[in-house]
């Protein structure tokens, strides 16, 4: 019991250190958050309060709009915290990668799939919508470099629908900010055991980061690579 109590007492300074690093970041990008917040409690709290007032139970609709009170104010603190995250990752690389693998559940997220000279990037997630592919970069030449991905699932996955976005703000675009809420309004088309397999034919496949010829651990000191591309046997 002890070692439970001290686990806890530990955990929740952590957890308001968070709350609070996260809140000096939010309110860097919305100075308007704590107005925000403590309206979104005070209305709630009032709202109920006021119902008990008039229906004669002011102590126990107080009370649950005490409750209710936090909860929205936690929604809206929450929502708007991520949308502040998004809007200062907008525009840099890897910031839908970023997203993407913040969604974790029911999404299985391999970034850098496809990646041309110029740095323009294809990520791929695979869940029960099918594969979607984010492109990172110039529209135009991401199409080419979609359209070449797609041809080579298409050897390996052939009965799982694949959509394809290109992160940005212009027409047929997906701002980085909407692209959470993109994925989740997708139909649902595949089974749980259908994602597993697709995710395994899809690795079967490899991606751009595990076929890149890189070596495993740190290169000694002055040592050099040889000019034949490797070392000859005498």
């Amino acid at each position: 019991m002890a070692r439970k109590d001290n686990a806890a007492s530990t955990a929740n300074p952590g957890r308001l250190k968070q709350i609070a690093l996260t809140y000096k970041m939010t309110r860097k990008a919305d100075s308007k958050i704590g107005l925000i917040i403590a309206a979104v409690g005070i209305v709630t709290f009032g709202v109920f309060l006021g119902i008990g007032l008039l229906i004669g139970y002011p102590v126990y609709l107080g009370i649950l709009g005490f409750i209710l009170a936090f909860l929205a104010m936690a929604i809206v603190f929450g929502r708007r915290a991520e949308k502040a995250a998004f809007g200062q990752m907008e525009g840099q690389p890897g910031a839908a990668a970023a997203v993407l693998d913040n969604m974790k559940r029911g999404w299985s997220t391999t970034p850098a799939v496809a990646m041309n000279r110029n740095q323009d990037v294809v990520h791929r997630t695979v869940g029960k919508a099918g594969i979607v592919l984010i492109g990172e970069g110039n529209p135009n030449r991401l199409k080419t470099l979609l359209a070449a991905e797609k041809k080579k699932m298409a050897r390996i996955v052939t009965d799982v629908p694949v959509t394809d976005f290109i992160i940005g703000n212009g027409e047929d675009q997906v701002p980085l900010t909407k692209l959470r809420t993109k994925l989740l309004k997708l139909p649902r088309v595949l089974t749980g055991p259908q994602v597993t397999t697709t995710n395994d034919r899809l690795r079967a496949m490899g991606d751009l980061m595990s076929n890149m010829p890189l070596p495993k651990g740190p290169m000694p000191k002055g040592m050099r690579t040889p000019r034949g591309g490797g070392p000859k046997m005498r």
